[in-house]
């Protein structure tokens, strides 16, 4: 897991989560992917995608050796061929998995799409329990929280006004009658 820990962390960068974190780079302060629960997400039991992890970690670390060999970079023979990557060369290496000619492409982006919902929206989690526990990802964007009764309400639209009044027929939880 520590590849695919590193492929979300390469895509959404947190910081370190202890000295010595090798799949976390620590290019950034604050929570990234990894701290949000990207491997929950992807391991999900109502996802069928579990099983085809350690394909698709090997496929990255293969693409890594690749990478490495071409450059010229060093890989250290203790972990995983990606996440033996800097983090520059971590970029480098997924920017040109989203090339347009890439025979794999469609992989790398439905994984990115799990990695990015990960920490947008806490995929892997109830979004009352995600909200109340302080998930990362929705701290960080400012997620509010729901109102004394548990129910999110805007009062405030996003266009600034109403775009259409409530149908008359609307209970007073926003259900149609």
């Amino acid at each position: 897991m520590q590849t695919l820990e590193a492929f979300a962390d390469t895509l959404i960068p947190g910081q370190r989560r202890f000295a010595g974190d090798l799949a976390v780079a620590g290019a950034v302060s604050g929570p990234g992917a990894v701290q949000a629960g990207v491997i929950a997400t992807l391991t999900s039991p109502e996802l069928p995608l579990a099983p085809l992890l350690p394909e698709l970690a090997a496929l990255l670390n293969a693409r890594a050796v690749v990478y490495a060999t071409s450059h010229l970079v060093l890989l250290p023979i203790t972990v995983p061929a990606f996440v033996g990557l800097s983090f520059r060369h971590r970029t480098a290496l997924v920017q040109g998995l989203f090339g347009p000619e890439d025979p794999d492409r469609a992989i790398w982006q439905v994984l990115s799409l799990l990695t990015g919902l990960a920490f947008d929206t806490a995929a892997h989690l109830d979004t009352r329990q995600a909200v109340s526990t302080g998930h990362p990802g929705l701290t960080w964007l400012g997620f509010p929280r729901p109102g004394t009764d548990g129910l999110w309400r805007f009062t405030d639209y996003s266009y600034g006004r109403a775009l259409a009044t409530p149908h008359p027929a609307t209970t007073d939880s926003g259900s149609p009658a």
